[in-house]
């Protein structure tokens, strides 16, 4: 089991606008670039051209849009009438410069399901630059770069409307995780397997570099880059690394670390909210301990332990339990790109052991909250371990829906109220007895307290595979609405939703046929 390695108002109607204000007309510079009003600079820039190849995005032909998250909006300071404006739609698709920023594609390298990949790179996705708010705005499926190898550089809508959703879904469930502004769209065909059509999402991280930058430059010996890479991102990101005292006071040990924590805390949080990434290569894992990349994702419907959300995955290299064991082997794989600078084997894997007691101590933390346990009694620790694991077999025994579960748990009145969660087992006597188990653990909790950390911690939304295959479905005849309401649920999963319930119930029995490739 996975516990042993080591504002938008909703009508009924299912019908959310997507924006509510007429465009203003946006400024621009002397040179006709379009002015968002945002303060720009591109500190990732300044690392030379070994780092990256500057270059403009291609236009994508008559753009439209898809969907636009006006709360990022607003934590940009972007002004929200903008998200209807003809110019705004231009420059986020890649056809209108925007003053001030200095777009570039990056360079990097990786391992791919387990294999020395070489070079890889920005192939579709361009930077445009870094706000003074310190968030970094990039184009995905942007067109060819130097890094494309043999690919189109663009992006499909079915892709990027998943991409957009999760990344704020996510970040809704309080995920760390890039995020997204908006999908534009477009009639331009893209082959995949079949034949698509274009899309652009627009990302926000405060950072997009990625293990495998690291990777690269030591792949290739070029020990001065690495050296400036990972000074640039402690000066960045991890200023404490400098004034570390452990590991002989080396800055990049420290480094190593403290990302092995933050990556060791985020995957605690996928094991807990039940998400599998598909696809997690070290090109494809953030410095900055961040969700990225969203390919052949999925959150669990039944729960499974062993499942495969990515088609491409054979192998089931990525299942789902096997989340925490391939985060410490990409984590192993950053320490032996780092290991020219620490220099010393040893404290390379004494910085990587924090991981495998940081992992276990977050995800035991997330699933207490989701069992609405607020205290921590001298001797019940191993009792409530053991709470837990007998759950989650019973759970895999019995193939329960994941979210429901848990969302009729928090309902249940602090075990006391338990028949609509006993219908979701098979076995009614083992689950029936667990329930009691429960029930006798919380019976010195105010019921209250544990109710209300539970719905606060058990999501009643999450953007499963069929809700967002019918959203794309519409979205091929033009019809957002899908798009826009699962937004507005998922960036608020906890809250109930009324009129909506259709959104949180089970999966129809055509979902598991879905199957999601790396192909977009």
């Amino acid at each position: 089991m996975v516990l042993r390695f080591l504002g938008i108002t909703l009508q009924a109607s299912g019908k959310v606008p997507l924006r509510d204000n007429p465009a203003m007309t946006m400024a621009t510079d002397k040179h006709g670039n379009l002015d968002l009003g945002l303060t720009w600079h591109n500190s990732f820039a300044q690392l030379g051209e070994d780092f990256h190849t500057l270059l403009s995005p291609q236009p994508l032909p008559a753009p439209y849009w898809v969907g636009c998250s006006t709360s990022l909006a607003r934590e940009l300071g972007l002004d929200e009438s903008w998200l209807a404006s003809p110019e705004l739609l231009e420059a986020v698709s890649g056809n209108r410069p925007i003053a001030g920023t200095q777009p570039l594609a990056s360079v990097y390298s990786g391992h791919q399901f387990g294999y020395w990949a070489g070079q890889l790179g920005d192939g579709r996705a361009i930077l445009l630059g870094q706000t003074s708010a310190g968030l970094e705005l990039q184009l995905k499926g942007a067109g060819r770069t130097p890094y494309s190898r043999m690919g189109d550089g663009r992006a499909v809508l079915r892709s990027s409307i998943r991409e957009f959703l999760c990344s704020e879904a996510m970040h809704g469930l309080g995920i760390a995780s890039s995020r997204a502004l908006c999908v534009t769209g477009s009639d331009a065909p893209i082959r995949r397997e079949t034949i698509e059509t274009a899309a652009v999402v627009t990302r926000v991280a405060p950072s997009f570099v990625r293990f495998g930058h690291f990777e690269h430059f030591s792949h290739r010996g070029q020990h001065l880059q690495l050296k400036a890479l990972a000074d640039y991102v402690i000066e960045q990101f991890y200023p404490a690394c400098r004034s570390n005292s452990k590991f002989d006071g080396n800055p990049y040990a420290a480094l190593l670390e403290a990302v092995s924590e933050r990556t060791a805390k985020m995957v605690a949080q996928w094991q807990a909210v039940g998400f599998c990434h598909g696809v997690m290569n070290t090109d494809n894992m953030s410095i900055l301990g961040l969700t990225i990349d969203y390919g052949p994702f999925q959150f669990l419907d039944a729960f499974n332990p062993d499942h495969i959300c990515n088609h491409s995955d054979t192998e089931g290299r990525y299942a789902f339990n096997k989340q925490p064991n391939i985060t410490y082997w990409n984590l192993f794989c950053l320490g032996q790109a780092l290991l020219p600078l620490i220099q010393a084997q040893g404290l390379a894997i004494a910085a990587l052991e924090s991981f495998k007691t940081v992992f276990p101590a977050a995800l035991e933390k997330q699933m207490r909250a989701k069992l609405g346990i607020t205290d921590l009694q001298n001797g019940t620790a191993a009792d409530d371990r053991a709470l837990i694991e007998d759950l989650l077999k019973l759970l895999a025994k019995d193939r329960v829906d994941y979210t429901i579960f848990w969302r009729r748990l928090s309902h249940s009145n602090a075990g006391t109220d338990t028949e609509a969660v006993r219908d979701l087992f098979l076995d009614r006597e083992a689950s029936g007895a667990w329930l009691l188990r429960y029930a006798e653990r919380l019976a010195h909790i105010p019921r209250s307290l544990v109710t209300n950390l539970m719905l606060k911690t058990n999501p009643k939304f999450v953007l499963r595979n069929h809700l967002g295959e019918q959203a794309i479905k519409r979205a091929k005849l033009k019809d957002f609405s899908e798009v826009n309401t699962l937004l507005a649920l998922l960036e608020s999963p906890f809250e109930e939703h009324p009129g909506f319930d259709e959104y949180a119930s089970f999966p129809p029995d055509w979902a598991s046929s879905i199957e999601i490739s790396c192909s977009s």
